[in-house]
């Protein structure tokens, strides 16, 4: 995964392509560095490292010209090095390439191109494109990019820019975003929009298969076929104060601090209180439709999947149709079996996660209906699908999901809620859930309000060396996504557990230093996951309960305890999270790591 930027226009390129590398840092932020045609030829600064180094580098060392490419790296092939940051050069560095995606056949393609002399100095797969481009024939350097992806297979999202072609960046798609920024008098490329957002709010998404060929005049569309197509210029929703830090020392707290006006933007306009049910148009769903369903099949990854697994309980109970949740990484290898009225949900912030997209594609060709879950505009998912719903959370900078998640469980929450009353659900049902709903985003902000005690526990437990974290019903998921931030941030190894499945392995890891976390809210399993606490204090283990007002004390069980508000069972996962979320980024931040750019990880994974 990476971050890929252009421009070409009446301005210095350097600057356009720094600013847009650091907005898109948190893609990956291995190396970087930049490619200018300045008039003579194509010059390169790059480095390993973060964007702050590429831009001291270029102040030492300046390049000069009005058209440009970059990229901020997240390592797949080579390590992440000076020699393997891009952008790429050919053998005589005439012709420089930008690469976000993987080249499945770059082996065979290295030894063949090697066999015709080109030199490799790389370990990376990318080389292989910037020598095939290099020995490819055409007229042009859109020819030319055209006639050496036909030999590719895998993934990409490319910028290239040619001594030969001065002024000109080409650009092509297969399985990793790409856009267009339409400027007055300039054009940008990026792989995401935020990297554009400072100088337009005009973008062009491309489609798979698209080259598109850009100069200070203009831009053209085409297929592989060298014809031109039409593409539509969209305007993006959100402002740069969505992506600026706005006085929070790291994103991933202020995305947190967020989760009550982002769960207020996924709700509104949707949730109908009197009428008990929801409005989602976008899921392109009759009514004969919605009770035509017999099985639910959602796919993700990750965080996306822990909210998927919260959706077959909401699903499940509202519905009442069976739910099944999937690795996207792995339902995509399965036989398909093509089962009457399966509706298959795929679940993505980034709507590019590589895996979820491809098991979209293999649903759709099992005969699935498939709805996209996901929370950026025009992402590949949101075209690709046949309808669903987007999150409204804005923009999420942390590499560490937060709001996202939340905002997946709500638009769950608002699912069940529609296609149960299509279906099971009473009016009487519907218009309570509909106003526990409606007073959601005031009990996240109540919940927000227990962050000095967090703080001060994340102070007894930064130098823990493992976690477990226990939850039922669900609250499992729950445990499951508080253990992935833990790990995911400050490097504590954590496992979410199912509390009674405990006992049949976990268990024997309890000891006076290994720190538990129980998921006790008010609901129909509470007594039983006391019991389970029980166990844990028997064995030494340290407790901290995150449960519900009013739910009684647990001070003789618990070492500590954090109270949210009460809520329904199917509701709690969205309050029972927050004191997770916030335990996670206190002891990384106690730990002295980088939050917002956690080791080895990337916001956005288009690769498999």
């Amino acid at each position: 995964m990476c971050g890929i930027v252009g421009y070409v226009g009446p301005r210095e390129a350097a600057p356009f392509l720094v600013e847009g590398l650091a907005r898109l840092e948190y893609r990956g932020y291995d190396s970087a560095g930049v490619a200018v045609l300045n008039g003579a030829g194509v010059e390169t600064r790059k480095l390993a490292g973060r964007i702050a180094g590429l831009r001291e580098l270029l102040t030492r060392t300046p390049v000069h010209g009005r058209c440009g490419i970059g990229h901020t790296r997240w390592a797949t092939h080579g390590a992440p090095t000076e020699r393997n940051a891009h952008p790429h050069t050919d053998c005589t560095r005439t012709l420089a390439l930008v690469h976000n995606g993987i080249i499945e056949n770059a082996d065979v393609l290295r030894k063949r191109l090697e066999q015709d002399g080109h030199r490799f100095v790389t370990e990376t797969d990318t080389e292989t494109l910037v020598h095939l481009i290099e020995e490819s024939p055409g007229a042009t350097l859109e020819a030319r990019v055209i006639a050496a992806l036909d030999h590719v297979e895998g993934t990409y999202g490319i910028a290239v820019v040619a001594e030969a072609d001065p002024g000109k960046i080409v650009v092509a798609r297969r399985g990793s975003p790409v856009l267009l920024g339409v400027g007055d008098g300039e054009f940008l490329v990026a792989s995401d929009a935020s990297a554009v957002l400072g100088h337009t709010r005009s973008v062009v998404y491309l489609n798979d298969g698209d080259v598109a060929v850009v100069t200070p005049e203009g831009y053209r569309v085409l297929d592989r076929d060298a014809r031109e197509q039409d593409r539509a210029v969209d305007d993006i929703e959100w402002d740069l104060d969505a992506i600026a830090l706005g006085g929070y020392p790291h994103f991933m707290l202020k995305e947190i601090c967020e989760q009550a006006e982002t769960v207020r933007s996924t709700l509104r306009g949707r949730l109908l209180v009197a009428e008990g049910t929801a409005r989602l148009n976008g899921l392109n769903l009759t009514a004969e439709d919605c009770r035509a369903i017999q099985r639910v099949v959602i796919v993700a990854c990750g965080t996306s999947w822990h909210a998927g697994l919260v959706g077959r309980h909401v699903i499940e109970e509202l519905v009442g149709i069976p739910v099944s949740v999937e690795y996207a990484s792995e339902y995509r290898y399965r036989r398909q079996l093509h089962l009457p009225g399966t509706v298959t949900i795929a679940i993505s912030q980034s709507g590019e996660t590589a895996d979820t997209l491809e098991a979209l594609r293999a649903a759709r060709a099992g005969g699935s209906t498939v709805l996209g879950l996901v929370n950026v505009v025009g992402s590949t998912i949101a075209r690709e699908a046949d309808g669903g719903l987007y999150l409204h959370a804005g923009p999420e900078i942390g590499v560490a999901s937060t709001k996202a998640f939340t905002s997946q469980v709500v638009a769950l929450l608002l699912l069940g809620l529609y296609l149960g009353r299509q279906r099971e659900l009473s009016g009487e049902e519907g218009r309570r859930l509909a106003a526990q709903l409606a007073r959601l985003p005031e009990l996240v902000e109540r919940t927000l309000a227990v962050e000095p005690q967090v703080r001060a526990l994340a102070e007894r437990y930064a130098d823990a060396r493992n976690a477990l974290y226990l939850g039922r019903g669900a609250t499992f998921p729950v445990a499951l996504e508080g253990a992935l931030k833990l790990k995911e941030i400050s490097y504590i190894h954590a496992e979410g557990y199912p509390a009674a499945e405990m006992k049949h392995g976990p268990i024997a890891l309890i000891d006076e230093n290994m720190p538990v976390v129980c998921l006790a809210p008010k609901d129909p399993v509470y007594a039983k996951v006391v019991s389970n606490m029980q166990e844990v204090k028997a064995r030494g283990g340290r407790i901290i309960a995150i449960t519900s007002e009013g739910n009684g004390d647990l001070s003789k069980l618990a070492d500590h305890q954090i109270a949210v508000p009460t809520s329904p069972p199917l509701i709690a996962p969205v309050l029972t999270v927050i004191p997770l979320q916030l335990l996670a980024y206190h002891i990384a931040v106690l730990r002295g790591c980088d939050v917002d750019r956690p080791r080895n990880l990337a916001k956005s994974v288009t690769v498999e």
